[in-house]
């Protein structure tokens, strides 16, 4: 897989103008606003002692490192709907496996990012994993039937079947 492709982002239309919108508040009336804040604290007084300005400070970093996010996702967007191919997973496809091919022993996921879907671990149930996930990573560009690996962060190889995937219609 190309650097390109490990670094893209597959988002929906709307998700994609959500984003967008969420990004061109933060640098316009948001940065206001928490500039405000600041000077407001500021004209308090002593700042070493200064509750407010501290707050106002932190809320201004986590803007700041939001608007970072936001343009870096946008940055790699690939916009579009969800995948005509229903058997390779690809973003934004649902996918069913079975661990070390126990037809008992199945998750289903979401194939996508978190901060996309409402910066949540889950959607409408579903556990999300990002493309650049261990698990994400070893289904991407996979089919049903496809037997894979990967290594689970505390060093253990977990072999799973793809037992199903399908378009997320969330």
């Amino acid at each position: 897989m190309s650097e390109n492709a490990e670094n893209t982002v597959w988002l929906t239309q709307d998700a994609y103008d959500k984003l967008t919108e969420e990004l061109e508040y933060l640098k316009g009336e948001g940065r206001t606003a928490v500039s405000n804040k600041i000077a407001a604290a500021r004209a308090e007084g002593d700042l070493s002692e200064n509750g407010g300005y501290h707050a106002a400070r932190e809320e201004q970093g986590q803007q700041e490192a939001r608007i970072r996010q936001l343009e870096q996702m946008l940055r790699h967007a690939e916009v579009g709907e969800a995948p005509k191919n229903p058997d390779e997973v690809v973003p934004g496809t649902q996918v069913t496996v079975a661990y070390d091919g126990d037809p008992d022993d199945t998750d289903t996921f979401l194939l996508g990012s978190r901060e996309v879907m409402g910066l949540d671990d889950s959607v409408d149930g579903l556990s999300v994993y990002s493309p650049q996930s261990p698990l994400g990573a070893a289904v991407l560009g996979r089919s049903k039937g496809d037997e894979v690996s990967y290594e689970a962060p505390n060093g253990k190889t977990i072999n799973v079947t793809i037992v199903k995937v399908q378009a997320f219609r969330g």
